[in-house]
């Protein structure tokens, strides 16, 4: 989503009035519905600065990426009606059970605050679940292929130049999905909630592209989700590259002009299939 502005535009010493598009940022408030002893509860969850549109798979998106919900079934209703006020309520199933403490300390090791890279990989650690396996190897012109691609799927991109885009890609290249926004952690967040609102996902054996660079935040959803292979136009943090390495992921970076960088697990790459992390 755009929106028109007038602006003065300078080019070359002369100044000239026109119009220019920019990427919409509004705040959405996630609000969790829970089942617990006896009553229900609502309590306000998160506040994202994001493009608005597709805020039901944003939602769903963030709660799996946080490891409040497990699969789209965990969700018994979403309530858009505050969409004016732009507050979104996610009601669960209720026999979903939601520890906010648990919840507290996760969100506070994933924070941008300074928090130490080592306490942020310890947390997940502590989840029941273990490093990804490689199930499936790509060749190097297939990556190259991936960020043309998915620029033909930016839309508003092509439009205002402010926005971020996450894709999903078949092992075999082709794009199954692709989102937009503001935020790059928003744009991963609604192309995982489209999967888990509309079908069962198969992401062990996807590529998540990005159009940016490849955070620490970015790599814990693409965990999450079991995706495989992780490839992004820009470069990826230090913290990023640990945890790919750790949980077995496979991490390209500076993905542009039939060249990348692989900084994790080169498996997935089919020329570097011999290749250790």
């Amino acid at each position: 989503m755009n929106r028109t502005v007038t602006i003065h535009r300078f080019d070359h010493g002369s100044d000239s009035r026109t119009v220019d598009s920019v990427a919409v940022e509004e705040p959405l408030e996630i609000r969790l519905r829970y089942h617990h002893a006896n009553r229900w509860h609502t309590q306000a969850l998160s506040v994202t600065m994001r493009t608005p549109g597709h805020d039901d798979e944003l939602a769903a998106g963030f709660l799996y990426s946080e490891n409040i919900i497990r699969s789209g079934s965990d969700i018994a209703r979403l309530d858009t009606s505050g969409q004016e006020s732009n507050e979104l309520t996610v009601e669960l199933q209720p026999n979903v059970e939601v520890n906010w403490e648990n919840l507290k300390r996760n969100f506070y090791t994933t924070s941008s605050c300074g928090v130490c890279g080592k306490s942020s990989l310890l947390a997940l650690e502590t989840e029941d679940a273990p490093p990804l396996q490689p199930s499936f190897a790509v060749a190097p012109h297939l990556l190259s292929q991936l960020p043309a691609l998915l620029r033909e799927a930016q839309f508003d991109f092509a439009a205002s130049g402010g926005m971020h885009a996450a894709g999903l890609f078949s092992s075999a290249g082709r794009l199954l999905a692709a989102r937009e926004d503001v935020g790059r952690h928003n744009a991963t967040d609604k192309l995982i909630g489209s999967y888990l609102l509309t079908k069962e996902p198969d992401f062990p054996n996807s590529i998540l592209a990005l159009s940016g660079r490849a955070s620490f935040e970015l790599l814990q959803k693409a965990w999450r989700a079991r995706i495989g292979l992780v490839a992004s136009v820009g470069a990826p943090s230090s913290l990023a590259v640990d945890l790919a390495r750790r949980f077995g992921i496979t991490l390209v970076g500076f993905l542009r002009d039939a060249r990348f960088n692989v900084y994790a697990h080169p498996q997935r790459v089919r020329a570097l299939a011999g290749a250790t992390k």
